[in-house]
């Protein structure tokens, strides 16, 4: 058996203004960052044998302080990247229902059918998610997981056998910085709990 924290980042410049970051490597805002130490407390006090982060600044940003609290390396998984938003990276949706009506009417129905142009699919996100947490599970845990917002939801929707199209109907968010544990046997995952705020005792312990 073995015990995931996935987590998404702390508050980005862009998250602040609900802008698409996907890809686009940027940075923690100060909010972010507090949350980033808000994270490194509740590491403290956990048990932790290995602190995994996606490649993007935000992401690592919000991890390494947890990794220095676990006393462990922090290690970067590139398969944890957020998904590609394509021509939607830096905009909002409203500003996207205005440049690009069609597409977003058409991502809104059904994303999994419907990838922002230029982007990609959130069906190959999922996969690569769900393929990145499995790996590493099997190495072993308890591991604190920090990555993204939509990957993240797109993975647990894949692992747990929902449909990924449904991603932003059946998980709307992920907070920043609140712990979702997942919880692996033989292989096979189950959500113990989604969405805890990493300042509520006696949670997720």
């Amino acid at each position: 058996m073995t015990t995931l924290f996935l987590v998404r980042h702390g508050e980005s410049i862009w998250h602040a203004e609900n802008r698409y970051a996907g890809s686009s490597d940027i940075a923690l805002n100060p909010n972010g960052i507090r949350q980033a130490e808000a994270l490194r407390e509740w590491a403290e006090a956990r048990k932790l044998a290995r602190v995994i982060s996606s490649p993007l600044r935000r992401a690592r940003e919000t991890a390494l302080p947890a990794a220095r609290a676990a006393g462990v390396e922090l290690e970067v998984v590139p398969g944890l990247t957020e998904s590609d938003f394509g021509v939607a990276e830096g905009k909002t949706l409203v500003e996207m229902r205005s440049d690009w009506p069609e597409a977003t009417a058409a991502f809104v129905t059904d994303p999994g059918a419907n990838p922002w142009p230029g982007g990609e699919s959130p069906l190959a996100a999922a996969e690569r998610g769900a393929a990145a947490l499995c790996a590493i599970a099997a190495e072993g845990g308890p591991a604190l997981v920090v990555a993204h917002n939509t990957l993240l939801r797109l993975t647990l929707c894949s692992l747990l056998g929902i449909p990924p199209g449904s991603y932003r109907r059946v998980l709307p968010q992920l907070r920043n910085v609140a712990i979702s544990e997942v919880r692996f046997v033989e292989g096979v995952a189950g959500l113990i709990s989604l969405n805890i705020p990493v300042d509520l005792p006696g949670k997720c312990q």
